[in-house]
């Protein structure tokens, strides 16, 4: 069989089968989104994971292939999610001195910005009359995935719509992040992670660490703390709001 009468349908199929195929899809689209963010200078909209999510998505889409059949290749990304959390405690170490020096204005900041994320997502989910499954998915959309999911599923939330929100929260403060902090002129590195951090999770940070390394340790800390306070405050803001 040549090359010019071989079926693209047939060729994507064998593909597919293939165990790492979709990794490499995966990691193909990561390195295709952070040469064009590398081409812009890092510019806030041109986010590796916003790109990455596009392509891997649309191929999906144009294939016809389900999301379980995909996961299924590209599950050692899900797997090294673990060990790449756990690697954000390495700018937190180089820069403990420091946040021990500011654990008052730290410990300010994480009550005040926990509270009033999750406290602001559950009005506005009521004012459009949101309730039940849809409130509990919505309260620790702040969080990591991993943390998030497990405090929607023991409050009554549905995991996977928490997922995604989670996500779609984590892209939408890496990408405003920079622009916001101009506009509102803070200009300490440390304010500006810590605050990523708290509002955008494991992206936000990501986001951080490649503007400056302060600005990376403080959003590691502040994803690090948010995820436990979140798990305290979630179901005691739903049980006033229910």
């Amino acid at each position: 069989m040549t090359l010019r009468s071989l079926d693209p349908s047939a060729f994507w199929i064998y593909l597919a089968e293939q165990p790492l195929f979709f990794l490499a899809i995966t990691l193909a689209a990561y390195l295709v989104g952070d040469r064009i963010a590398a081409a812009t200078r890092r510019h806030p909209l041109a986010n590796p994971v916003l790109i990455a999510i596009l392509l891997v998505g649309t191929a999906l889409l144009v294939s016809g292939t389900s999301h379980a059949r995909y996961f299924e290749g590209a599950r050692f990304v899900h797997v090294l999610l673990g060990p790449a959390t756990v690697a954000l405690a390495l700018p937190i170490w180089r820069n403990r001195a420091l946040i021990a020096r500011h654990w008052r204005a730290i410990g300010a900041a994480l009550g005040i910005g926990a509270l009033v994320g999750i406290g602001s997502t559950l009005i506005l989910a009521r004012l459009l009359g949101l309730s039940g499954a849809t409130l509990a998915s919505l309260a620790p959309k702040s969080v990591t995935a991993a943390i998030a999911m497990g405090i929607a599923e023991q409050v009554g939330g549905t995991p996977p719509l928490t997922a995604v929100l989670v996500i779609a929260t984590g892209i939408l403060g890496a990408v405003m992040v920079t622009p916001l902090m101009n506009l509102l002129r803070i200009r300490d590195y440390a304010a500006r992670g810590f605050a990523v951090g708290i509002a955008a999770h494991g992206i936000g940070t990501a986001r951080a660490l490649q503007v400056n390394e302060k600005a990376g340790a403080y959003a590691a800390l502040g994803m690090a703390l948010n995820g436990l306070v979140t798990a305290i405050l979630v179901p005691l803001l739903l049980f006033l709001f229910r």
